[in-house]
């Protein structure tokens, strides 16, 4: 059952879009939206996660603003001024919301994130250490200036990566593989060949849909969660 739900954010509220299971509690899982938005796609994604036995939670971070599909002018203009310690109260807002939420049955979170979204779960993720405790991001992850304080990356990390992504460059996703593990964090970076960034979005954008791939990775992505958080 999906709902618009109110959460506090360092002193003001948010917002997201909730989703439960069919069984009615589960696992707690944030959903980080791609530069769009929280459009309908990422609440397709939301159901879908939720479908597979999660308590999923989609926090507005562009505070009810939209993209569409073919703005990419628009989606860049948003996520340039999305003020970075808005987003971070946010998602620990949501976090906590999450952890404390009834119908959750997990002591640690999830984190799922896409393009924007997939670099700013890792942000998340090391913010929020003590309570994040599994990580999957779909394309994005932190670079220079931008990267956390690793030391506080508590959550195992599992994240898959296009092969022909402008944005976000795989030798790039490789490195931060290898440093994160040099600290003994527990990262594996999945490149995948033939793929374009966005590979999973079912509004298809980019044109990079990669439908085939998608469903041989969901079943991964749903069982490490489930491993991972008790």
């Amino acid at each position: 059952m999906a709902e618009t739900v109110e959460f506090k954010s360092n002193g003001g509220t948010a917002s997201g879009y909730l989703v439960k299971p069919p069984t009615g509690s589960g696992p707690g899982v944030l959903v980080i939206q791609e530069w769009w938005g929280l459009d309908a796609s990422l609440k397709q994604t939301t159901d879908q996660i939720a479908a597979a036995g999660f308590v999923a939670l989609a926090p507005d971070l562009y505070h009810g603003e939209l993209a569409g599909h073919t703005e990419m002018d628009k989606a860049g203009k948003l996520m340039q001024s999305l003020p970075p310690d808005r987003a971070a109260r946010d998602m620990s807002g949501a976090v906590d919301y999450l952890a404390n939420h009834k119908a959750v049955t997990s002591k640690g979170i999830g984190v799922v994130g896409f393009c924007m979204g997939g670099m700013l779960s890792f942000l998340i993720a090391a913010n929020r250490g003590d309570k994040v405790k599994a990580l999957v991001p779909f394309y994005g992850f932190p670079q220079g200036a931008m990267e956390p304080d690793w030391s506080k990356l508590h959550a195992k990390v599992r994240g898959h990566m296009a092969e022909h992504d402008g944005f976000f460059k795989p030798e790039a996703a490789r490195a931060l593989e290898v440093k994160l593990r040099s600290m003994g964090k527990d990262v594996l970076l999945t490149v995948h060949p033939g793929t374009g960034h966005a590979f999973m979005g079912p509004h298809n954008a980019l044109g990079t849909l990669n439908k085939e791939l998608a469903a041989r990775i969901w079943p991964e992505v749903f069982k490490f969660l489930k491993d991972t958080l008790h």
